[in-house]
């Protein structure tokens, strides 16, 4: 079995809003949803083992080269939001979707995805496909879940 015949890793991570987030009508400004994924992705990754501690020791940096979000209601000051992260991609790039809700609720707010490439930091070149200690990680992560 191949590591895309098998499930890809999820996190969940949760967090109150906290009042430094929020305009003066107590809704979050659109830029802090990109710390809110950060903090799920970094979740995600630490599921597999291969978060940027062990990204740059490996010799890779992985920069994010695509974002898109999109917002289909207000998160509030505090409320419980919780971030879903789910690797979607990871051959060629890492692209991980993202879905955020209220926590109490269950109602979306936001749904959004990143895409991450794999650059070599000897030579500063971008990887064409995703090195082998990404997939090592991958299929270790999937194991484990067999």
């Amino acid at each position: 079995m191949t590591p895309d015949d098998r499930p890809l890793p999820c996190a969940v991570t949760e967090l109150e809003i906290p009042f430094h987030d929020v305009d003066m009508m107590e809704v979050v400004w659109h830029g802090h949803y990109v710390r809110y994924l950060e903090l799920a992705r970094c979740r995600l990754l630490d599921e597999i083992g291969y978060n940027y501690p062990q990204m740059k020791a490996s010799g890779y940096a992985w920069p994010v080269i695509d974002m898109r979000i999109r917002y289909a209601a207000p998160a509030l000051f505090a409320q419980r939001i919780r971030i879903e992260a789910r690797l979607s991609e990871w051959e060629h790039r890492l692209k991980v979707d993202y879905t955020i809700r209220c926590a109490d609720s269950g109602k979306r707010l936001t749904r959004a995805w990143t895409i991450q490439v794999a650059v070599d930091m000897a030579n500063h070149e971008m990887c064409l496909a995703s090195p082998p200690v990404l997939i090592k990680h991958l299929v270790a992560w999937q194991e484990a879940q067999s």
